[in-house]
């Protein structure tokens, strides 16, 4: 097959989305059935993901009709939508639409949040997002909606409580925002699966790099979009000021877990081999980590 030059709207790219997609590696020809992963750049979140799940053939490809999907954000913090801390509300409801329109019975949207979730829930406007877009909003904050399950091949993490929603899902879509974290170094999607679980501290105590990649096994998402439309810099998770953020207007979308994580450390300016927990999880055989044997799809808005 032919290379092909994913680049949208303009014969080059720009400086400023080549600075923005920085150290990603050029594409290999795509697979029959679309790439391994895009990298998008230069629109508003909703365009960008219109953008993004076109070149993997539409949502169709993900969901079927009458299946239950769970999507889940990052939505951790009692912080307006400009602080980053939490994923873009208007990505939410555009991958809601997309869900519903490929015929999806239910989307549900939930997150074991840091701070109090009916607060954290309307202040970062997901709540609204999620009730525009005909989603339908959960809480994550009770004990007997999570069950044990065993982690298959697990060093430190053993087993885990895991919310019903996802263990019950058709569909999982992961939503992380990409972002400054003070213990992991970077908060991106397997991270983002701490707020799936009951005991988030435990992962913390028995080594918290370890347990990211281990649980990665657990219940890997069909689809994984990075919000990286404006991102948190300096004093994540949670920031202390919009200066802490810098406006990049990216997104990077894979079926592959540990892919998107390493894009999206790339995105940042960080190795993906140092974080330990993208690492890993590559070891595990949970996913790639070397984008240059990936089928990559560039678009720039």
């Amino acid at each position: 097959m032919k290379r092909r030059v994913f680049i949208k709207g303009a014969a080059v790219m720009t400086a400023g989305a080549a600075a923005v997609l920085n150290g990603l590696p050029i594409s290999r020809a795509l697979a029959q059935n679309g790439p391994d992963l895009a990298a998008v750049q230069g629109g508003e979140p909703g365009i960008m993901f219109d953008k993004a799940i076109q070149a993997f053939g539409g949502m169709k490809n993900f969901v079927k009709p009458n299946q239950k999907v769970v999507v889940k954000p990052n939505i951790g913090w009692d912080t307006p939508v400009e602080r980053a801390a939490n994923t873009h509300p208007e990505l939410v409801s555009r991958i809601i639409k997309h869900c519903l329109d490929a015929g999806a019975k239910e989307v549900v949207v939930f997150d074991h949040t840091c701070d109090q979730w009916k607060r954290t829930y309307e202040s970062s406007g997901i709540e609204a997002a999620v009730k525009d877009a005909g989603g339908v909003m959960a809480p994550g904050h009770v004990g007997r909606h999570y069950a044990e399950v065993a982690v298959p091949g697990g060093k430190d993490l053993k087993k885990a409580r895991v919310h019903e929603l996802v263990l019950e899902a058709d569909v999982f879509i992961n939503v992380p925002v990409l972002k400054h974290h003070g213990g992991a170094g970077l908060t991106i999607g397997m991270k983002n699966n701490m707020g799936i679980v009951w005991d988030r501290g435990d992962w913390h105590r028995s080594g918290l790099h370890q347990c990211i990649a281990d649980f990665s096994t657990v219940r890997k998402p069909d689809l994984t979009v990075v919000d990286a439309y404006r991102m948190l810099m300096k004093n994540g998770p949670r920031g202390v000021s919009e200066n802490d953020t810098a406006l990049r207007k990216a997104q990077i979308i894979s079926p592959d877990p540990v892919a998107a994580d390493a894009a999206s450390a790339k995105l940042f300016g960080i190795d993906p081999a140092k974080v330990p927990y993208i690492r890993i999880a590559n070891e595990k055989g949970v996913g790639a980590m070397d984008l240059s044997k990936l089928a990559i799809e560039r678009i720039r808005i």
